[in-house]
């Protein structure tokens, strides 16, 4: 069974970058996609971009489009979203996710 474990996050202040792990554990992995999403108290999970696992062409949330990379390193089996000029309104708990199950959540806090 696989397992997605995630690293990174944390507070930064607004301006700031951040790095998170998206890692796949146990049996062999090979998603068609991965994607990250985040999610606010009371709000649903919105989408912040993919990566197509095999080609490593990304996409993106128009909100994040270009403060925000997602790449991946798939003999390792993890994916990354490193983030740039971050603000306020991208605090959040972010989750990696390949469309049927998730990782446990990082939460990231950007102080204005």
């Amino acid at each position: 069974q696989v397992q997605l474990v995630q690293s990174g996050g944390g507070l930064v202040q607004a301006g700031g970058s951040l790095r998170l792990s998206c890692v796949a554990s146990g049996r062999a992995f090979r998603p068609s996609n991965m994607a990250w999403f985040r999610q606010v108290p009371g709000k649903e999970r919105s989408f912040v971009g993919l990566i197509n696992w095999s080609t490593g062409t990304a996409y993106y949330a128009n909100s994040v489009k270009g403060r925000f990379t997602i790449s991946r390193h798939a003999a390792n089996n993890t994916m990354f979203l490193q983030m740039h000029s971050l603000k306020p309104e991208d605090t959040a708990v972010y989750y990696c996710t390949p469309d049927s199950f998730w990782g446990q959540g990082s939460q990231v806090t950007v102080s204005s």
